[in-house]
């Protein structure tokens, strides 16, 4: 009874309200139940590993960046060919460091940069939280030594570390962001990226022996195998993911369904009824994160740090589903465009679609802001004639205001003619989403006093 009890009040805290009713549930029910809950937990996770595999591990990938624990660089923006990770933004060219702290901890390092350019590095778990930040709204653009650990590490920190960040997993992600002004601005942040540089704690004390660390037997991932293979993948990755402090006694109830670290699944205990029902658990809970997805208009509860998500599982999953490695609000806020007002899905093959960005009322940031247009059903960037994945304030001087000072964007697959050109963010033949980016945004926004601008159909 005490399992039980205690089950009833995580699931439900995940959004699974009914299994506050868990005395009146058969134990089947909440068999399944627990799966669901345990498929939402690890979602984020198997996400995480998809997109890691794909950037460090699988050479022959399209995405691959380069080698673990290194800074990998792209000195351009993304575009529709990138497929490693969803809803991915086009405004900063990125830098990738795929982490294994097992042995020991890494040293990044920071150059200074210009006052006004925005970067930044977010550091995430492999839970998927945004553990901490580096850059220009924590540290200012001076630049810096940083030293990351993880779990469990206590040794002795040099006097050159301006900051140290604790990481609960061994397996971890550094996303840098460095902002882009103009195609003709890539060579001063290609020097900017030159100098994101990381190495080993030992090499960077100058000892000349590293700890010994065995291999790790990486499983092969794609998106096509996940649905046969969660489980197993789940269990591998828990193996790097030591339980948070108020998750022991939750993970312990995960060895019900053979989900345990670094085993084999399914584990012969649960047999043949237990694994079909596992997987079926597993199908609708994916569902259900889908469907609750779709209703976001916002993603300032998704992202955060471990204490911060504490309980908001489904919330980290849905994260993890509509775009994974989404900033913490105050560091960037991403209003969602998935309906239209009466509640229709966006869809550029039936309507076409105008913004109306009022004078004085642009969204409010110390950055920098844009609005990204993206397939409804891939999340990915869409192909089109202008190469225009987005319109930024970067691009102000380029739109076309109205007589009355209101800038007006045009969101259809159709040029809206020469003289609109300049406002056109081109659209799929069929379903699409947009997210309005805001980087660093400003009190109003974070508040809800300043609410985005509306896509309408064209009038």
């Amino acid at each position: 009874m005490k399992r039980r009890t205690f089950m009833s009040a995580c699931l439900a805290s995940a959004g699974f309200p009914l299994i506050a009713q868990a005395d009146i549930l058969t134990p089947e029910d909440s068999y399944s139940a627990l799966a669901r809950f345990a498929y939402v937990y690890l979602y984020p996770m198997v996400e995480n590993y998809l997109s890691l595999y794909q950037y460090a591990i699988d050479e022959n990938s399209s995405d691959y960046k380069g080698e673990i624990n290194r800074v990998n660089s792209v000195a351009r923006v993304f575009t529709p060919e990138d497929a490693g990770v969803v809803t991915p933004n086009s405004d900063t060219p990125y830098s990738f460091l795929v982490m294994d702290l097992r042995a020991e901890p890494l040293v990044v390092r920071l150059p200074s940069i210009e006052d006004d350019r925005y970067y930044s590095v977010q550091i995430i778990d492999l839970y998927s939280h945004n553990v901490a930040y580096i850059g220009t709204r924590e540290n200012g653009n001076e630049g810096g030594v940083f030293l990351i650990s993880g779990p469990g590490w206590s040794g002795e920190i040099p006097e050159e570390v301006d900051r140290v960040i604790r990481i609960d997993t061994e397996i971890a992600f550094a996303l840098y962001r460095t902002q882009l002004f103009e195609p003709s601005d890539i060579e001063r942040v290609k020097e900017i990226q030159g100098g994101y540089t990381v190495e080993t704690l030992s090499k960077f004390s100058g000892e000349s022996n590293s700890p010994d660390i065995s291999e790790i037997n990486w499983p092969s991932i794609s998106r096509d195998e996940i649905p046969e293979r969660f489980w197993e993948y789940a269990n591998f990755l828990l193996q790097f993911a030591p339980p948070l402090a108020w998750e022991a006694d939750l993970r312990e109830s995960f060895t019900m369904l053979g989900v345990e670290p670094a085993s084999m699944w399914p584990a012969s205990e649960i047999g043949e009824e237990g694994e079909a029902s596992v997987r079926n658990a597993g199908q609708d809970a994916h569902a259900m994160i889908a469907r609750s997805l779709q209703a976001i208009t916002d993603t300032a509860d998704l992202f955060g740090t471990p204490k911060a998500m504490q309980g908001k599982y489904l919330q980290r999953a849905m994260g993890a589903m509509g775009g994974l490695y989404g900033n913490t609000a105050i560091e960037a806020l991403y209003p969602s465009y998935q309906m239209d007002a009466e509640g229709q899905p966006f869809d550029a093959s039936k309507n076409r679609y105008t913004v109306r960005m009022k004078k004085g009322d642009l969204p409010p940031v110390d950055a920098f802001w844009s609005l990204t247009m993206y397939d409804a059903n891939s999340r990915l960037l869409v192909p089109n004639p202008l190469d225009r994945y987005l319109i930024n304030s970067a691009m102000l001087d380029q739109l076309k205001a109205e007589q009355n000072g209101d800038i007006v964007l045009y969101l259809q697959k159709d040029s809206p003619g020469p003289e609109r050109e300049s406002n056109w963010l081109p659209a799929p033949d069929g379903p699409f989403a947009a997210v309005l980016r805001l980087y660093l945004p400003k009190e109003e926004a974070l508040s809800g006093r300043w609410r985005p601008p509306a896509i309408e159909i064209a009038k």
